[in-house]
């Protein structure tokens, strides 16, 4: 009960902690709250601010906070960095982190010793993997995770045709590596594929229309992604 999160639904970055924190199951041990998915002019709201997202929380933790920003502030008053999803330490009064890739790092071991043996033994993280994983993220995050944001938010049509295309070349390259096979290394499921699927899963519905990200759609053209 020490460890609670904070996400926003429409976030595909928060969403990879909830999916580590499922895969491992740690619901018992890290709580959540859910903001609106609405991004005001101070940051993520809770319900007591925007109420029309039937699903998002209140604060359990602070009944009269109204934005994620105000946990920052709590825990340093002179904070100046970002107010996004986060876990807090309520112990400590503390935010942990507020990088996903470190977040679900420390969700896929810092449990384990706590956790029944088939949840321990969970690792989208295997040392053995490290560098392939590694290798993968880091032209995913570039291209896929960020390209489709990089285009969406273009100012120009070559800034958009910057990015659209080579978002479009990179997802070439997963709809090969999962030819006949279900994850992007070996037979487990991977940090690498969640950082892939929580973008897959939004293009169709989410990036084709509203981002123009329309050269093609993951139904159709990339079937070995599509889930």
């Amino acid at each position: 009960g020490r460890c609670h999160l904070y996400v926003s639904y429409s976030c595909l970055w928060a969403t990879r902690t909830l999916i580590t924190r499922k895969l491992k199951g740690l619901e018992n041990f890290i709580t959540v709250s859910v903001v609106s998915p609405h991004m005001g002019a101070q940051g993520w709201a809770f319900k007591n601010t925007d109420p029309r997202w039937a699903d998002a929380d209140d604060d359990t933790e602070h009944q009269n906070f109204r934005h994620i920003k105000e946990l920052y502030f709590l825990a340093d008053p002179n904070y100046g960095g970002r107010h996004v999803y986060s876990p807090l330490d309520k112990k400590l009064v503390n935010i942990v982190n507020n990088e996903s890739s470190e977040i679900i790092r420390m969700f896929n071991t810092a449990f384990n010793r706590l956790l029944p043996a088939d949840k321990a033994a969970v690792d989208i993280y295997p040392e053995a993997h490290h560098q392939e994983i590694d290798s993968i993220n880091e032209w995913v995050y570039d291209t896929v995770n960020n390209g489709v944001y990089q285009s969406g938010f273009a100012q120009s049509q070559s800034a958009y045709e910057n990015a659209v295309y080579p978002l479009f070349k990179s997802l070439n390259h997963p709809e090969e590596m999962l030819k006949g096979k279900d994850h992007l290394i070996g037979s487990t499921l991977t940090k690498a594929d969640i950082r892939l699927f929580v973008t897959a899963i939004r293009l169709d519905p989410v990036y084709v229309g509203h981002f123009k990200r329309n050269l093609r759609d993951i139904r159709h053209g990339y079937p070995n992604i599509y889930p």
